[in-house]
């Protein structure tokens, strides 16, 4: 009789291999069988032993991947053939990853599931981008959603807070700007945008609910995190070489300067 195996599900942070969890470098260097999504970094595979098989099923918003209940399914039928398998996600796998219908699913079918945390690129895209979404003055806290149905959102509450972070949203820009202004936010609210944060390619542009639109005319954003929030004026004053990316969009002339943030600054209402 098979004995049974066990499905890891496990975070590959926002990005280059090097945001990998120790966790997840130690089960990916034993794992039998990988399932993996469209943006995890191609490097991570260089981990694998010799002999595991790989199964790309390109979860990525807006493009063609294999239908979530599919995905179940083989995990499922995988685990059952006594496969020790690395289910490997972008970010965390808790974070707009669809994990919990995938862990539902295995243990419906008592199969063995372990979910490992990774950095979710809401977190880190801003911080290698030398935004800090919370401030002693600026940002007592912060709001993530994922905008990919921006119908399904409460902006009126969204509007009032200090840092928002969108995930999901470079289709829907112009829309979010839109509600955003429509429910009481300044059209000098400060925006920045990080498209593939954490890679090599990583850039960034800054603007406000004013200008963004045009700022970012002609540009492909996806992936991206965007940030809206007086925070993000912060980031000329915390920016520095190692964490500004030399192909950014937006360079950042004064990185290495102290943290002063200019005054009057007033937190957008």
């Amino acid at each position: 009789m098979t004995q049974p195996g066990t499905v890891y599900i496990v975070g590959a942070g926002p990005g280059a291999i090097d945001y990998l969890t120790v966790r997840g470098y130690e089960l990916l260097q034993r794992a039998e069988c990988l399932v993996y999504d469209a943006l995890v970094d191609e490097a991570l595979l260089n981990l694998l032993p010799r002999g595991c098989d790989r199964i790309d099923v390109g979860k990525r918003g807006g493009q063609p991947s294999t239908p979530q209940a599919e995905i179940n399914q083989l995990l499922v039928k995988l685990a059952q053939e006594g496969r020790q398998v690395v289910r490997l996600k972008s970010g965390d796998p808790f974070i707009f990853g669809r994990t919990a219908a995938e862990v539902q699913a295995l243990r419906e079918s008592d199969c063995s599931v372990e979910v490992i945390p990774g950095v979710s690129s809401a977190l880190a895209a801003p911080l290698l981008a030398g935004i800090p979404l919370t401030d002693p003055i600026w940002s007592h806290g912060f709001a993530v959603v994922t905008a990919h149905d921006p119908e399904q959102l409460d902006w009126a509450t969204l509007a009032r807070s200090q840092t928002l972070v969108v995930l999901m949203g470079s289709r829907h820009l112009n829309d979010i700007v839109q509600r955003l202004r429509q429910n009481g936010c300044r059209g000098e609210m400060p925006v920045a945008i990080i498209r593939w944060g954490g890679h090599p390619q990583q850039q960034i542009w800054e603007g406000t609910l004013l200008t963004i639109g045009q700022v970012t005319r002609g540009e492909t954003l996806s992936p991206c995190v965007i940030v809206f929030g007086e925070v993000v004026r912060l980031r000329r004053y915390l920016g520095s070489e190692e964490i500004q990316n030399p192909k950014s969009k937006i360079q950042n002339p004064g990185g290495n300067a102290p943290y002063a943030p200019p005054h009057p600054l007033t937190p957008s209402s």
